[in-house]
């Protein structure tokens, strides 16, 4: 009896392993941000040059749909505009207009703000950009 259970345990295990295995993929799982200008953690941006932030995700996003959060005012860059995405359907665009010696932190979708969807309407992983302009 007990090794029939046994038996009977890793079946269970192997059927639920082989679940996720099958739910478990790159179209199951939110997108998440895999490339950003300027890069986060950058220390020595020229802010009268860099007119524009550009946020790639790993798959494409909903059109007219994005939350670009504020820690505060003071770290928030202005933006000039509203944001729109490439061709490619994966990279969103602001422009913005930068002051010299600032450190600006972005966030990019966050548990309660979550606009940056993929064409599924899958939320976006949370993402923190954080600048520094010379």
């Amino acid at each position: 009896m007990k090794k029939l259970i046994a038996v009977l345990a890793c079946a269970m295990c192997v059927a639920t392993e082989s679940v996720w295995a099958q739910e478990v993929s790159v179209s199951s799982l939110p997108p998440s941000v895999v490339k950003t200008v300027p890069e986060s953690g950058t220390t020595n941006i020229d802010a009268q040059a860099t007119t524009q932030i550009t946020v790639t995700f790993s798959k494409e996003m909903l059109d007219g749909s994005w939350s670009w959060g504020q820690m505060s005012k003071e770290t928030f860059p202005e933006m000039v505009g509203q944001p729109k995405y490439f061709e490619d359907k994966k990279t969103c665009v602001i422009d913005v207009k930068l002051q010299p010696k600032t450190t600006y932190v972005i966030w990019l979708n966050t548990e309660k703000f979550t606009g940056f969807k993929d064409a599924n309407k899958k939320s976006s992983a949370p993402y923190l950009l954080v600048f520094q302009t010379k």
